[in-house]
């Protein structure tokens, strides 16, 4: 970050914390629990009540969209800025203004009584959110020592992961009991106790008072931005058919151009590169990138093929997709317990092998089968994101100074998100490539030859005539050609995971025992 302002008094900052000596330092996780877990449910529990929010605001298909991508795009840009805000303004304070803001802003969407109105609230509830969950991460690594940041790091995960899998159910349940208003309001309850229990028991931190780089913030918006926009409408827009995407990819890749650019030549950048030189940050953002791909484009896939080719109900829909979240929140809580025991690195090989194997189930996937095949390789893919998330988390932070944990966090939440965005875009456009490709190759089986023996063979077909046949035919081979397309996306993602193996042995093991005796600020030693 950028040099230390000298203008503010040392004697009037509050003490750096002892994360040996912190009181309460149980119902200070559980409130921070709840703010991560209220912002992360946010991202996927709108989801499915949009139709009902576009009828209710008398929206088009198209504009409808602007209610997730105002949200998203808001976060994404901001999402950088909180650790200076914190560093600026005390990290406290900002995340008590966060969930407040945030609160707000949810009861605000609740009420909104029309598609501006939405998406104006929605963009501010994404400004809000942004620093909930870097600031939330950043306050557990510090209020703990350096051998329990894998406890830590398990609760947090925990809490990360259960968000995306039980929102689109949750959003369903409570669209179909209630209203699509409560995904909104919701929030409040779960803001209200994390409030509460923030003013009460979170702990002051030291300011560290920097210049903000307008123009390394500014270009590292613009490449954000762009970047979420193009990921968001490109499937609406027929992707880089359209003028629009190649204008977001352009000012994306400038973006980005410029920003490390400055960010490298600058006195005072709004990232500090040096932090990059920690290895094990370098490739835990690259193994969270791999993580939120996997996560959240396997969780977009089973919706829609669930429904549209199992015939499952949404509520059902749900039910079979929970056990996920619940094997991932036993492995984290296990494997919490081993990382002063184990090395860290073979969890994550194990992680990633369960998690492909998982995959390697999906992709056998068949509409005849019940819900138990559907249910056990969830429970698998459970244990292995969960096996991965607690140790790379682990080990991303037990080797970078405190001084860069602020903006490490930023980072590392900015990266499972645009990893979690660009896994969807990828996935779905494959998705429907592929099912013109197969549908294409199916259906050159067909000939008339083969339709009218097969319309004389049976009665029924041959009552209703060669129309009929063919209408027949023409839904049973999408249903088939789409069914093949998941089941190539799923080995699609098997292989992106598999391919991510051989990058743990580019991961440092942190000695814990040198820490004991260093103090809270030393860095554990590396072997």
């Amino acid at each position: 970050m950028a040099e230390l302002a000298t203008d503010s008094p040392e004697a009037k900052q509050p003490k750096a914390i002892d994360p040996h000596n912190v009181p309460h330092r149980g119902l200070i996780m559980a409130s921070l629990m709840l703010a991560v877990i209220m912002q992360v449910l946010d991202t996927t529990i709108a989801n499915v009540a949009l139709p009902d929010m576009r009828a209710d605001l008398g929206a088009s298909r198209d504009t409808i969209n602007w209610v997730l991508t105002s949200y998203i795009v808001a976060a994404a840009i901001v999402t950088p800025m909180s650790g200076w805000l914190a560093n600026q303004f005390g990290r406290r304070e900002i995340f008590m203004v966060s969930v407040v803001g945030f609160v707000i802003f949810s009861m605000l969407c609740g009420i909104a009584w029309s598609l501006d109105a939405m998406v104006m609230f929605r963009l501010m509830q994404g400004v809000f959110g942004a620093a909930i969950v870097p600031l939330a991460q950043s306050f557990m690594l510090d209020i703990n020592p350096r051998e329990r940041h894998g406890q830590a790091m398990a609760m947090f995960g925990a809490g990360i992961m259960l968000g995306p899998i039980i929102g689109p159910t949750l959003g369903g349940y409570l669209t179909e009991t209630l209203n699509w208003r409560w995904v909104f309001y919701i929030n409040v309850p779960l803001g209200v106790i994390a409030i509460a229990g923030a003013m009460s028991f979170l702990p002051e931190m030291p300011k560290r008072k920097t210049k903000f780089d307008f123009f390394g913030f500014a270009a590292l918006a613009i490449g954000i931005g762009a970047l979420q926009m193009m990921l968001d409408r490109g499937s609406d827009l027929d992707w880089f058919s359209s003028l629009e995407i190649w204008i977001e990819l352009a000012l994306s890749i400038c973006g980005f151009w410029v920003f490390v650019i400055w960010i490298l030549g600058a006195k005072k950048p709004f990232l500090d590169p040096r932090m990059f030189l920690d290895r094990n940050l370098s490739m835990g953002l690259i193994f969270i990138f791999i993580v939120g791909i996997v996560l959240l484009a396997s969780l977009a896939l089973l919706p829609p093929m669930l429904s549209g080719i199992f015939g499952y109900p949404t509520i059902t829909t749900g039910l079979v997709m929970s056990p996920r979240g619940v094997g991932a929140m036993i492995m984290m809580l296990v494997i919490g317990r081993l990382v002063k025991s184990v090395d860290l690195r073979l969890l994550v090989v194990l992680g990633l092998s369960l998690t492909a194997y998982s995959l390697h189930m999906m992709s056998t996937f068949s509409p005849l089968m019940g819900p138990k095949w559907i249910i056990l390789s969830g429970v698998v893919q459970g244990f292995g994101l969960g096996s991965v998330f607690v140790p790379i988390t682990t080990l991303a932070f037990a080797t970078l100074d405190q001084k860069y944990r602020g903006d490490g966090t930023a980072l590392f939440s900015l990266v499972r998100n645009i990893g979690s965005s660009i896994g969807i875009s990828i996935v779905t456009a494959l998705l429907t490539h592929m099912i013109a490709v197969n549908h294409s190759e199916l259906a050159s089986g067909m000939n008339p030859q083969n339709l009218q023996g097969l319309a004389s063979g049976s009665s029924a077909l041959g009552q209703y005539g060669e129309t009929a046949v063919y209408q027949v035919l023409d839904n049973l081979t999408t249903q088939q050609a789409a069914m093949i397309s998941y089941l190539d996306d799923f080995k699609f993602m098997m292989w992106i995971t598999i391919a991510a193996i051989p990058l743990v042995f580019f991961l440092r093991k942190p000695d814990y025992s040198s820490t004991s005796q260093g103090g809270q600020d030393a860095a554990p030693a590396m072997e």
